[in-house]
């Protein structure tokens, strides 16, 4: 099906485009160097061919984000498994979820999706991280679309109203999932909540009801679950970083840290659920409630299934423990378990590189970011 021209700017690549953008690249010095470092030690003649031999861009997830995705699994984490309620719903689901990683939430999606369904979710990604051409070229590629942030308060209107209508566009008539992130950024204490702002925008394709708009988007809400945050030092950082400047803003740099880190880090095992679609749920609000009670009911929603299909390890039990004081998840970990886990911490800590590191601070924020899932899990299943 044809994609129209008005999303030209924002859309992934298709097929007939991609003979040219794979010459771009591969003509390109700095995409050549980023693939030698993806594939060590194999020739960049047999990428470039594997490129060439790909006619549409299922054919390149498959013959190279697969491979390095699934190599990165096997080095770096124990294991990645996935559930769903609904099989058939994930053919044109509109997958939200919590965002722990810049880069992998949706790509390992992607895999988990070919696997299961045969297909990939295209990628919402903030143009805030397309830094170079080559990467806005390669998201594009591998089926991402352009979620536009740099721009002024009247051009963001009309980007969230063309982005509003692409995402219709791709799951009412293209029958294409999408993966979206639940918020602008990742929630870096991992206290989850749906930006109410989101779901307005996702309405902002007509003027009809608003319950009506959300229901013709299958929004399935999408939990993720990682062992380890590699992250989680970093993110701990930039929390005192902000606590010590509230003008404290990160940097490209800081950016690109997170995204070589998120991806090179170990994660221990990973688990994404996808819950139901939420239209029956959706369609039990009142219709004549204003927009704002409207949003807050569906965010609600989303945020409810997201809690309650975590999936917790030892860490989460008993960094709670320790947050808390509360013991009843004593028997969720092994003394030995315990040990590893100060161990952890204290490795965690010791990378933060700031001059005036405050560690009690630094403990909290990690404790938090482990912490804060089963608390929120224990409140969405009504056991605290």
């Amino acid at each position: 099906m044809n994609i129209p021209a008005e999303y030209d700017e924002i859309r992934p690549y298709v097929p007939e485009e991609l003979p040219q953008v794979f010459e771009e690249l591969i003509a390109d010095p700095e995409f050549q160097a980023a693939m030698g470092y993806a594939f060590p030690g194999t020739p960049f003649e047999q990428i470039a061919g594997a490129m060439r031999a790909s006619k549409t861009n299922l054919d390149f997830q498959k013959a190279l984000v697969a491979p390095f995705l699934k190599g990165l699994l096997a080095k770096l984490s124990s294991g990645i498994t996935m559930s769903y309620e609904n099989k058939e719903s994930l053919h044109n689901a509109l997958c939200i979820s919590n965002h722990r990683d810049i880069i992998l939430d949706s790509a390992f999606l992607c895999v988990l999706f070919v696997e299961h369904i045969g297909n990939t979710v295209e990628i919402a990604i903030g143009d805030n991280l397309l830094i170079r051409p080559w990467i806005k070229k390669l998201v594009r590629v591998n089926r991402s679309f352009i979620v536009q942030r740099s721009a002024s308060i009247r051009e963001m209107l009309a980007s969230s109203k063309r982005l509003s209508s692409y995402m219709h566009h791709t799951i009412a008539e293209r029958k294409q999932p999408i993966w979206l992130a639940q918020r602008e950024g990742r929630a870096k204490d991992s206290n989850d909540r749906t930006q109410e702002g989101l779901i307005k925008m996702l309405t902002m394709y007509t003027s009809g009801n608003m319950v009506d708009a959300l229901k013709e988007l299958n929004i399935a809400p999408t939990a993720i679950s990682y062992e380890y945050d590699p992250c989680d030092y970093l993110k701990a950082k930039e929390f005192q970083q902000k606590r010590d400047n509230p003008e404290h803003k990160k940097s490209p740099f800081d950016d690109l840290a997170n995204m070589q880190q998120g991806l090179m880090g170990y994660k221990g095992a990973i688990h994404y659920h996808v819950a139901e679609c939420i239209n029956d749920e959706i369609d039990q609000i009142d219709r004549t409630l204003g927009k704002n009670e409207i949003t807050s009911a569906v965010a609600r929603i989303i945020d409810k299934h997201i809690h309650s299909n975590y999936r917790f390890w030892p860490i989460n039990y008993y960094y709670y423990e320790q947050l808390t004081g509360d013991t009843r998840f004593a028997s969720k970990y092994t003394a030995e378990e315990a040990a590893k886990l100060d161990a952890y911490m204290a490795d965690r800590i010791s990378k933060v590189d700031l001059p005036d590191k405050d560690e009690a601070f630094l403990r909290t924020k990690i404790l938090e970011m482990y912490a804060n899932p089963l608390i929120n899990y224990m409140k969405a299943t009504e056991e605290i």
